[in-house]
């Protein structure tokens, strides 16, 4: 990712929030595809010492290899599929951001879901009954 230094500093003191952020694409004025997360808040190290301007919920680019992009591209291409950022952590000097390709659920796997939830709930309720 491409971050300030204080940015860096943040991240390496465990600070920074993931969620609501997602993972786009951005087309260069060269015709290729750029990698950029949105919604990833990083406060800052020091805010005294960050200047008033400083947004901590900016756009900030991926560093990509342009096969990976490609590569990228071509699977988000099918229906249903979208990148969703898993986690950062520092490896060595960088930074690294983990980001998989995710399937959304069909309309029928939530609502099995919900009704397991319901059913959980109802029973719950039945236990607590029991015990007054």
């Amino acid at each position: 990712i491409v971050l300030e230094g204080h940015e860096v500093k943040s991240l390496r003191d465990k600070q920074g929030s993931m969620e609501g952020s997602f993972v786009s694409f951005r087309n260069k004025k060269s015709g290729v595809n750029e990698l950029w997360i949105r919604n990833l808040t990083i406060p800052a190290y020091q805010p005294k010492n960050v200047s008033d301007s400083y947004d901590p919920e900016r756009e900030r680019k991926i560093l990509v290899k342009k096969e990976e992009i490609r590569a990228i591209e071509r699977e988000l291409n099918t229906a249903g599929v979208t990148l969703v950022p898993l986690s950062i952590d520092a490896r060595g000097a960088r930074i690294k951001l983990d980001f998989a390709l995710v399937r959304g659920k069909k309309k029928f796997d939530k609502r099995e879901d919900m009704k397991k939830k319901t059913a959980a709930r109802d029973a719950a309720r039945e236990a607590k009954a029991r015990l007054r």
